[in-house]
């Protein structure tokens, strides 16, 4: 398996690459190539021509949540597509979301993106590629992850608290283990952990990469790092929305990685 970071809140020197407060990542699996997240605007296209990927035999593209930061790019992308393309989401992920004036969903209705694309709403595992698996809506088993209310999201014509529900990540399967690509993880990136050890029913997590969401010095982050030394996670890019402080503390406990627009992974 093949990633490549196309957006990223940071971004090294070389090759005109930008980042931006967003998630977008290029993923190949032997013939499937797609994309997880469109980061918060068009500039993942830019970067991917900047890195010399070509976006155009690209059929589908699966969405981690609904938010601006990661949904954003998508209408862009799809309507600089000749074809129409295969989007995989939870059911919620397109509904408005707000946090007081300020909107927290993508830059368009969910009418129009069912125009424009083929959109397979799931909140069950969703089969992408071979060794890859859309997880669905994922379960609340960490009594020390409890989901952060988030402004409100539109449901039946009311709003109503958001705990980021559409939240999920996706599974690569190999033969020694699992590694695990997230957008956000609001749903609990231990929560994430778990529920992919079930769907694969394997135990050995070999990686992960994506935001965490930990943004605080506090207990639920040593409970964290005590489940990832637990686990022998070996390789680990906390990115995104994990804040710097946060990954300088888990730095004095765990071998973590740095996480860049432009960063290459073959696992």
């Amino acid at each position: 398996m093949r990633l490549v970071v196309l957006i990223d809140n940071c971004a090294i020197n070389g090759r005109n690459l930008k980042g931006e407060g967003g998630a977008s990542y290029y993923i190949e699996d032997e013939d499937k190539k797609f994309l997880l997240d469109t980061g918060a605007s068009g500039l993942f296209m830019e970067n991917a021509k900047n890195l010399d990927i070509d976006l155009d035999n690209i059929d589908t593209v699966v969405l981690s949540h609904g938010h601006y930061d990661h949904a954003g790019g998508l209408k862009d992308f799809v309507e600089s597509k000749n074809d129409k393309i295969n989007i995989i989401c939870h059911p919620l992920a397109f509904n408005k979301k707000k946090s007081g004036n300020t909107n927290m969903g993508a830059p368009y209705t969910k009418e129009e993106i069912i125009k424009l694309a083929n959109v397979k709403f799931s909140d069950k595992p969703v089969k992408i590629s071979k060794n890859i698996t859309y997880l669905g809506q994922i379960p609340d088993t960490i009594d020390f992850e409890n989901r952060k209310l988030m402004g409100q999201i539109e449901v039946d014509g009311e709003y109503k608290d958001d705990y980021i529900i559409d939240d999920s990540a996706l599974l690569y399967e190999t033969q020694d283990g699992i590694y695990i690509i997230t957008g956000c993880s609001h749903s609990g990136i231990c929560n994430i952990i778990e529920y992919a050890k079930k769907v694969s029913k394997k135990d050995n997590v070999l990686g992960i990469i994506g935001g965490t969401h930990l943004q605080e010095i506090n207990n639920q982050l040593y409970k964290t790092i005590d489940y990832f030394k637990t686990n022998n996670i070996k390789e680990l890019y906390p990115c995104h929305c994990t804040k710097f402080y946060v990954k300088a503390e888990m730095f004095k406990y765990l071998n973590i990685k740095d996480a860049h627009v432009g960063l290459e992974i073959n696992w």
